[in-house]
């Protein structure tokens, strides 16, 4: 009895002294959060400099529509469209060659997922990540020239920027296996989250003010400073972090031993032969497979389809849509951060188990989400004041996912956790080709009436997940990812 409190003393001192905001691993999540920022304003960075690029109108089709249909006459006030024109535009592509300039990252994005997971899982994710941003930020800062050469070079260089950003969040998810204790993975991982939204908004918006004032033709500065940035970002990448505790010159005695005893496997064993046959039959990875699906679904179509309902149904003007569009990503952002903290508050405090913290967090995600998008649809732009409200409000329920689907790959195989996050990302990826298509096939005349049934599919995807979800996911390590030869039977402490 007096060993068991003498052990007790042990661990509180030893968490008491423990190292937190300055901490190597989350020095490592301050890096994730401006890795993934960088990432993804190298991956949207093309959707604004295009329109700049080009000379043809980008997109004036569904005004056409709104002005020339009767059911579709705008209530609060014709808006004045007109072809965008740009006397610092140097192309002349029309609407084909740019939606193709704009699939290409797509479709090197789709290829590495799987492999940049095993590679991470192998090798460790730190050169594969830091690998990956050198690449794109090289390639980003190619694009000018590359593009005032020959467009063949500018269709390369965005396959090669999604080629290497495939990589980014399985690499990113096999580091966290390594470095996060099991009760802090929530609040950890968060940064990707955070800064992926950030990463989007602050690249919309910079990048218009660009278009119009940067330098080497507006459009070229684009390329030139996201590009750049993220290189800086790579030196200081490759200096702080390792890919184990044990590998890390920084880290203090006490925080090393805490990331070791927490984690459920030897992190300084190479993964071995990869059970694939056990994965394909385990249920808790067809549950975040199906929840990052569904999740994906939504994302996705508002990703791409918010700035045109803000425009052709609640009329805002261009500079009000843009900033607009920015509140709900921001909102989500906030919610991301907040619910990682309370989960792994919740669990810590043994309030939740790891199971029901995941299926609680993710089926709120989903209802909350679906909720706000279904009530979106029925204001009318009289109102669009309170549409903006149940958009921020939709993407602040996304912001639980955090503590759902998104982190359940380290709880379930923390030694897979980049091969898991890449096969459940591959397939995630494809309503990401799909979601956008359908939106626009459903909605022809772009009235209100339309956009609800937008609405109502996304929905039900959310509705399909929340239901598949909350039935099967699970919370704890999985038989087939243990290792085998030497099992860890360390009481953990927080």
């Amino acid at each position: 009895m007096d060993k068991n409190l003498d052990n007790k003393e042990v661990k509180k001192k030893m968490t008491d002294s423990l190292p937190v905001l300055c901490s190597q691993r989350w020095i490592l999540s301050y890096l994730f959060f401006w890795g993934f920022f960088f990432a993804y304003s190298l991956r949207v960075n093309f959707s604004v400099a295009i329109v700049c690029m080009s000379k043809s109108p980008t997109n004036n089709s569904s005004a056409s529509k709104i002005l020339t249909n009767n059911t579709t006459q705008d209530q609060c006030g014709a808006l004045e469209y007109a072809n965008y024109t740009n006397e610092r535009a140097e192309f002349d592509w029309n609407r084909e060659t740019r939606s193709s300039l704009l699939s290409a990252f797509f479709w090197g994005y789709f290829v590495t997922q799987i492999p940049g997971g095993w590679l991470a899982d192998k090798f460790g994710g730190r050169r594969v990540y830091g690998t990956a941003l050198a690449v794109a930020g090289i390639a980003t800062v190619l694009i000018p020239v590359c593009a005032r050469t020959h467009i063949i070079l500018l269709y390369i260089l965005r396959v090669v920027c999604g080629l290497a950003m495939g990589t980014c969040s399985p690499s990113a998810t096999s580091m966290w296996g390594r470095w996060g204790p099991r009760l802090e993975r929530t609040k950890l991982t968060a940064s990707h989250q955070v800064g992926s939204m950030l990463g989007t908004v602050v690249t919309f918006s910079v990048s218009g003010v660009l278009c119009e004032s940067g330098f080497d033709n507006g459009w070229g500065s684009i390329f030139y400073l996201t590009g750049g940035l993220t290189l800086i970002w790579v030196f200081l990448w490759f200096f702080l972090t390792r890919d184990t505790p044990n590998d890390h010159p920084r880290i203090s005695v006490i925080e090393r031993n805490y990331i070791i005893t927490n984690i459920e496997y030897n992190a300084n064993k190479r993964t071995g032969k990869v059970p694939w046959v056990a994965m394909a039959k385990s249920v808790p990875l067809w549950a975040i497979i199906i929840g990052h699906t569904c999740s994906n679904w939504g994302i996705y179509t508002i990703w791409t389809s918010l700035p045109e309902f803000m425009k052709n149904v609640l009329k805002f003007d261009i500079k009000a849509n843009g900033a607009l569009s920015a509140i709900p990503y921001i909102c989500g952002a906030f919610m991301a951060f907040a619910t990682a903290h309370i989960a792994d508050f919740l669990r810590s405090r043994k309030i939740l188990t790891t199971t029901q913290t995941r299926r609680s967090f993710q089926t709120a995600a989903f209802i909350g989400a679906g909720i706000f998008l279904i009530a979106t649809g029925f204001v009318e732009c009289e109102k669009r004041g309170l549409a903006v409200v149940f958009l921020c409000l939709a993407l602040l329920f996304t912001g639980f996912e955090r503590a759902g689907y998104a982190v359940n790959h380290i709880d379930i195989a923390p030694k897979y956790g980049g091969i898991l996050y890449g096969i459940t990302n591959t397939i995630a990826t494809i309503p990401g080709m799909v979601a956008p298509v359908i939106a626009g096939e459903l909605t022809p005349n772009d009235t209100s009436e339309e956009w609800r049934n937008v609405f109502y599919v996304t929905a039900s995807f959310y509705v399909l997940g929340a239901i598949i979800y909350c039935c099967i996911a699970r919370g704890e390590i999985q038989p087939w990812a243990l290792d085998k030869d030497n099992l860890k039977e360390t009481e953990l402490f927080i």
